[in-house]
């Protein structure tokens, strides 16, 4: 018998595509990957090395680690963000469940002119200063809660995890709980929230970068320093108060330029560190998540 190879056999035309494909991505690739490790080298190198392009420090040093970490508020902000970033997802997760499930139910009543009511939320806001009266007369302002109630739900995570439901879970499924006696909060914490572990995963991912990176909230919102977010206080940080600076001299400009550029690529590798060492762990339920719909089967 003559052994047929299972090896595609490309034409010289889908050879042409495959290669142009490669060249495009390859060149995506190191646009967004070059200033990823050029912020990694640069938060190690100093003084006029910084400006080099080189992705290799010439004279490796932590000199700005170590300005960064002895700032004792970093530490403050770093447990105030882990916080607001924990528990925030958590209040996120839970009302963008609580309200998704619902809307997903072809029996609920109603669930047309409610989600109306939530679409309209999506075109329409009070603005900046009808919020801040709003979590002034709430009794929120300049506590943790005015970061994390506000903004507990996003509609449009609230759509995708509804339509998530809708269609991923089949029907047949909930018809078979009640038969047994499984009611609607058992089926959901049993049954459904188990078989949604990857737009569980997509969406939390999404609220905890949000929550990371937030500032302007805390911004408005808050004046205790105890109570500031990580961002908040690296804003403080490379916003160096340069209302005297007529008076320095020459060389004390230079010096102040210096520590502000060895600070400047410390402090972005330091903020972005957890959200780094949170993806790897969310990766195969974020890719699987991102899929959902694009392919039927």
């Amino acid at each position: 018998m003559i052994a047929r190879s299972n090896a595609i056999r490309y034409s010289f035309g889908d050879k042409v595509f495959l290669g142009f494909g490669w060249v495009v991505l390859s060149i995506i690739l190191i646009v967004v990957l070059y200033p990823l490790l050029f912020v990694v080298s640069a938060s190690f190198s100093a003084g006029p090395s910084i400006m080099s392009l080189s992705l290799i420090p010439p004279r490796p040093t932590i000199a700005g680690y170590q300005i960064v970490l002895q700032y004792r508020d970093i530490w403050v902000g770093y447990a105030n963000s882990l916080f607001y970033m924990g528990v925030g997802t958590f209040i996120n997760l839970l009302l963008t469940v609580l309200c998704a499930y619902p809307l997903s139910r072809p029996d609920f009543k109603g669930r047309s002119f409610i989600m109306v009511l939530c679409l309209i939320t999506m075109y329409f806001s009070g603005g900046m200063i009808p919020n801040f009266l709003l979590v002034r007369n709430l009794g929120l302002l300049n506590t943790r809660w005015a970061l994390l109630l506000p903004g507990g739900m996003s509609i449009f995570n609230m759509i995708i995890m509804r339509t998530y439901f809708s269609t991923q879970v089949p029907g047949e499924i909930l018809e078979s709980a009640q038969m047994d006696g499984c009611g609607n909060i058992r089926f959901m914490l049993r049954i459904l929230l188990p078989l949604s572990t990857p737009i569980l995963a997509v969406l939390g991912l999404f609220y905890a970068v949000t929550h990371w990176n937030a500032y302007f909230d805390a911004m408005i919102y808050l004046r205790n320093r105890s109570l500031f977010p990580l961002s908040l206080i690296l804003r403080e940080i490379l916003v160096i108060n340069t209302a005297n600076i007529d008076q320095m001299e020459i060389s004390q400009l230079m010096l102040l330029e210096e520590r502000r550029n060895v600070m400047r690529y410390s402090v972005i590798v330091i903020s972005t560190l957890p959200v780094m060492l949170l993806y790897p762990f969310v990766q195969k339920y974020f890719v699987k998540g991102m899929m959902i719909g694009s392919v039927k089967g």
